[in-house]
């Protein structure tokens, strides 16, 4: 039977690439050890091992698809068995552009896994790890588009609006405890340049919102530590999302999207 370490110990999902990487750095510059969780053949050793000795924290990882309740579990009973845990930051995510009825069954069931059952099982398994903690943080990863219903991408959309929703009701529910639990809303971001390139093509309203991944990863983490429960990140994209009617946004958004699969 494995030894639960002392030590203080933030997981960050989908740590191998972009945002989640951008967050397991900026918990390291915080000195505070990390758990990188992501998917397989991702080199996430190799990133794990690297900020451990750039930053001089402690680090491990933890390689796993989402795309199975079980994967979830056994992820959760590992960091459960291991490690004291006070931040979880509900990172891994997907989607895509796709017209709806030439997405594939698997396709659609592994938006919903990853973005809504994931983070929902996790958050659950991991909580009796925090409440042994003298203070613990939630950071759930939601987007832009969980204020707009959008063509081409649709279920990815409605996923993001069940995590602002899950994060909203769940730090309510736990305002008296020693748990806080905050959710961002970010719009499109500089993951990698294919991505990137993907957004451009969207025009002016993809460059309106582009975040840069590690200024999004710094604000992010002041913010929760401030215990506050939305973070708000690119407040012209969120005014835009808010303000406009239905009627004008998704079909504005739609026509947007719609240049991203031009060439399928």
């Amino acid at each position: 039977m494995s030894k639960v370490s002392k030590e203080l110990f933030a997981v960050v999902t989908g740590a191998s690439q972009g945002l989640g990487k951008a967050f397991a750095i900026a918990l390291a510059k915080r000195k505070i050890n990390v758990i990188l969780i992501s998917l397989p053949n991702q080199g996430l050793a190799k990133i794990a091992a690297d900020i451990s000795q750039t930053y001089n924290i402690k680090t491990d990882y933890f390689e796993t698809d989402f795309s199975s309740d079980q994967n979830i579990i056994s992820a959760a009973d590992w960091i459960n068995s291991n490690y004291n845990t006070y931040i979880l930051i509900n990172n891994a995510g997907t989607g895509g552009a796709k017209k709806f009825d030439s997405a594939s069954i698997n396709y659609i069931n592994t938006i919903i896994q990853v973005n809504t059952k994931a983070p929902a099982l996790l958050i659950r398994s991991l909580l009796p790890n925090f409440k042994k903690q003298k203070q613990a943080y939630i950071l759930n990863v939601s987007s832009i588009a969980a204020f707009s219903p959008v063509g081409y991408k649709t279920v990815y959309p409605a996923s993001k609006t069940f995590i602002h929703s899950l994060s909203i009701g769940l730090s309510e529910e736990l305002k008296y405890t020693n748990i806080s639990v905050s959710v961002i809303n970010p719009g499109a971001m500089k993951t990698n340049p294919e991505v990137t390139s993907r957004i451009e093509k969207q025009g002016f309203l993809g460059k309106l919102t582009l975040l840069d991944t590690t200024k999004v990863a710094q604000s992010s983490l002041q913010q929760m530590f401030q215990k506050r429960t939305f973070i708000l990140l690119n407040p012209i994209s969120w005014l835009t999302s808010i303000l406009l009617p239905n009627w004008i946004k998704v079909p504005l958004i739609t026509n947007a999207i719609k240049k991203e699969i031009v060439h399928e």
